[in-house]
């Protein structure tokens, strides 16, 4: 299994941020790790162009359960994919949250994404009053029961696990939190797809930076990383691809 450190841009960059990837390139031609970064959909053509022939590949963040037709302001995977994408986020907090997104609806998402020969990148997380009651591993079994298709396996299916109420906050889990949550995604894995579970890659995200990198890849089952605001900027997003590949 490689290890993977992913960057979600968000709704952040434009054309001249791209500097930073060639910046991220120069500075990690062969990392020990994959390397990822999703931007908005208006650069993933221009930063596939960028990333050619490079360590670096590019995903999109979302991506329409349909291959095509009247949806006004959406993409679908396919058109990712013929972007240069190779990867897709799915299920993020903020999707869920902003666009009431379901876990059937992320589900449907994920085969979408693995039909057009993309790596779905499906994100769980528990509110943090979800978290004070008690229900992180309830909430956590349900989102992975309902957002993962049967058809994913180890190649086409990454898992981040986000708390939500750590993202963009600067607050984190303690590696004890953690390392409960991956362990218990490893073993729900391990009972729905057998012995190829041990391939899967978990991510940890929500406030990765460099300052925790290491600390946080030192845990258990946790195979990479889901960077925000730290990705945007390419001496802190090649700290933690520094710290993965370590």
């Amino acid at each position: 299994m490689r290890k993977l450190a992913a960057g979600n841009w968000k709704m952040n960059g434009s054309a001249a941020a791209l500097a930073e990837v060639g910046a991220l390139i120069a500075a990690h031609p062969a990392p020990a790790c994959e390397m990822l970064l999703c931007p908005p959909a208006t650069l993933i053509a221009q930063m596939a162009a960028a990333a050619r022939s490079s360590a670096l590949q590019v995903g999109g963040q979302d991506c329409h359960p349909k291959a095509s037709g009247a949806h006004t302001g959406d993409v679908s995977a396919a058109m990712l994919k013929d972007a240069g994408a190779s990867h897709v986020i799915l299920g993020h907090s903020e999707r869920r949250a902003d666009h009431g997104e379901t876990d059937a609806l992320v589900q449907t998402k994920a085969e979408a994404a693995l039909a057009a020969g993309l790596i779905a990148i499906v994100c769980l997380g528990e509110t943090e009053a979800e978290r004070d009651a008690g229900q992180t591993l309830d909430v956590i079994g349900r989102q992975l029961a309902g957002s993962v298709p049967q058809a994913a396996t180890a190649q086409t299916l990454v898992i981040a696990y986000e708390p939500v109420w750590a993202i963009g906050t600067g607050r984190t889990p303690t590696l004890d939190q953690i390392a409960e949550v991956h362990a218990f995604l490893r073993a729900r894995l391990t009972l729905r797809f057998g012995a190829s579970a041990a391939q899967m890659r978990l991510l940890y995200g929500g406030s990765v930076k460099p300052s925790n990198a290491a600390e946080i890849f030192a845990v258990p089952h946790v195979d990479g990383a889901l960077v925000g605001g730290a990705s945007l900027k390419s001496a802190d997003f090649g700290a933690i691809v520094a710290a993965l590949s370590a």
